[in-house]
């Protein structure tokens, strides 16, 4: 059987055009401003007394400072940021974990909850036990504690709701596309979890437990094909969400798992690029419905 398909007019409007675009958008060479008595931040440089944008991305004032934040670059981190990282170095009293940075981030043994989650300092036995608890290569999903002088993150798992991840599927995307929220942390209706990383690595999984979430421990159940389905559909969503760079988070995903289903589509069909611009399409139609 051949499935043969053909060509159609594709409505020509900007799909990312919507309320959330951020405004002051400059390119490479932009003038920023003639005025003087500004400090020049990142992303900028001075030119006959002018200030212009060195990178493409949204021009940020905090007072007298003023800076352009690339729309896509390496994951800068800050204080309290949900990352899901992978461990690739086991060393001394410390992971080293690639978050998607500049520079690996750092994992101390001591910001970490041991097995059992007791609380006592960490010993010359638990240093050496270090490869039982997370080895190179596993996924991690944790919150950045502190941020040293050369960049690098320091990241603790010291709530229950932070750990290693068992079983599920790693969607990595421009950070820039993830919306920062209150909670990173969502039980979807569709029967799946998702953990949304403020670093671009985006974690879809079975259903968490508030009792089975964080620490060590690893469900390794065979999962139901049901939830296997609801992950992979949710996984291509999210990849055709960032291919037409719209805004990753709850309610957009949704939106498109709805429309996907609503359109008759197969989980494989949504690999497809035409697919995909009509996922896209039907998700900003339905922010737009949402608004009216």
């Amino acid at each position: 059987m051949v499935d043969i398909r053909l060509a159609s007019e594709v409505p020509l409007f900007d799909i990312v055009a919507d309320s959330t675009e951020p405004k002051h958008l400059v390119t490479p060479g932009s003038l920023i401003t003639k005025e003087t008595g500004f400090m020049r931040g990142h992303g900028t440089y001075m030119q006959d007394d002018c200030l212009y944008s060195s990178v493409a991305g949204v021009v940020e004032r905090v007072n007298q400072l003023i800076s352009v934040r690339p729309l896509k670059s390496r994951y800068h981190g800050e204080i309290g940021d949900v990352v899901i990282g992978r461990v690739t170095e086991v060393s001394q009293k410390r992971w080293k974990l690639d978050t998607n940075a500049r520079l690996d981030s750092v994992l101390l043994l001591q910001s970490v909850n041991l097995p059992g989650g007791e609380l006592r300092r960490r010993s010359a036995e638990d240093e050496l036990a270090m490869r039982q608890y997370l080895k190179e290569g596993d996924l991690v999903s944790a919150e950045v504690q502190n941020i040293f002088n050369d960049g690098a993150l320091s990241l603790h798992t010291r709530s229950m709701k932070y750990g290693k991840l068992s079983q599920g599927c790693l969607v990595k995307v421009s950070p820039s596309l993830i919306r920062r929220q209150k909670t990173h942390f969502h039980n979807l209706p569709c029967g799946a979890s998702i953990i949304m990383g403020n670093n671009g690595f985006v974690w879809i999984c079975p259903t968490l437990h508030e009792d089975a979430a964080g620490g060590f421990v690893q469900n390794l159940e065979t999962v139901p094909h049901g939830d296997r389905q609801a992950i992979g559909r949710l996984r291509n969503c999210v990849t055709a969400l960032a291919q037409c760079k719209m805004m990753i988070y709850d309610t957009s995903i949704m939106h498109a798992y709805d429309a996907s289903i609503n359109a008759g589509f197969e989980i494989k069909d949504l690999l497809l690029p035409d697919r995909i611009t009509e996922i896209a399409l039907m998700v900003r139609k339905q922010f737009e419905m949402e608004k009216e």
